[in-house]
C-alpha cells in the first residue's frame, strides 16, 4: 500500500494544486469512512489541501481488530513460519491481528472463534477509552468486515450491537489488500473517531 500511495503523490504532481493524495493509513472499511468524511468536509466548504491535512493529523484515531481462520495465508505470505502456521493448526489456534496506522501486528492468540470475538470487542471498548478518549462511544464509528464469512459476520454484529445499540454499524467485505494475506473466514472489527464536520 505505501507504495500505491508513494505512486500516487508522483503523479499528483504533474497536477499540483489540483490533486491532493491523503496518507492517513488507513485500509478497508476505516478508509471508506474517511472518503465520506472528506465527501462532508468538501460539502462544507473545506479546501482539498485542509481536507488532506486533517485526515493525516488524524490517522491513528482508528484501529481494526481481524481474527483470521486459517493459518495458510499468513504463512504462504511469509508472515509465520511453516512449524508456526502447523503448530498453530494443530492447536486450532484464532490469531488475532491489529492494525493502527501503516502496522499490521500480532494482537492475541484465541483458542475459539467465541474467544476471538470477545478478544476484539474488548479490544475496541479500550481503544475507544484510551486511545480515542470516549469511552461512551458517542463519537466513534464501529464498522465490520469479513472475507467471505457473511453469515458469521452478521452474527458478530448483533453481538457488537447488543453493546453498542445506538451505533449504526456498517458491515462490508474486507478489502483485497487485506483479504489476499489473510484468507477466507476472517472476522472484523473497527472503531474510527468521527471527525467534527
Amino acid at each position: 500500500l505505501s507504495s500505491s500511495c508513494a505512486t500516487a503523490k508522483a503523479l499528483a504532481q504533474d497536477y499540483e494544486g489540483k490533486v491532493f493524495v491523503v496518507d492517513n493509513q488507513r485500509i478497508s472499511v476505516t478508509m471508506k469512512q474517511t472518503v465520506f468524511e472528506a465527501m462532508k468536509m468538501a460539502e462544507h466548504g473545506k479546501t482539498a489541501a485542509e481536507i488532506r491535512d486533517i485526515l493525516e493529523a488524524t490517522k491513528f484515531e482508528s484501529t481494526i481488530y481481524i481474527m483470521v481462520d486459517t493459518l495458510t495465508y499468513l504463512k504462504k505470505g511469509g508472515r509465520i513460519t511453516p512449524a508456526a502456521a502447523a503448530l498453530g493448526t494443530l492447536l486450532k489456534l484464532k490469531p488475532v491481528l491489529q492494525i493502527r496506522g501503516e502496522k499490521l501486528d500480532a494482537f492475541a492468540k484465541a483458542r475459539t472463534i467465541k474467544q476471538a470475538k470477545q478478544i476484539m470487542l474488548d479490544a475496541i471498548k479500550t481503544d475507544m477509552d484510551q486511545v480515542l478518549h470516549d469511552p461512551d462511544g458517542k463519537h466513534t464509528k464501529i464498522a465490520m468486515a469479513h472475507t467471505h464469512n457473511e453469515e458469521a459476520i452478521m452474527q458478530f454484529k448483533e453481538e457488537a450491537q447488543a453493546i453498542w445499540p445506538d451505533h449504526d454499524i456498517m458491515v462490508d467485505p474486507l478489502s483485497l489488500s487485506v483479504s489476499c494475506h489473510i484468507g477466507p473466514g476472517a472476522l472484523a472489527i473497527t472503531c474510527t473517531k468521527m471527525l467534527d464536520v
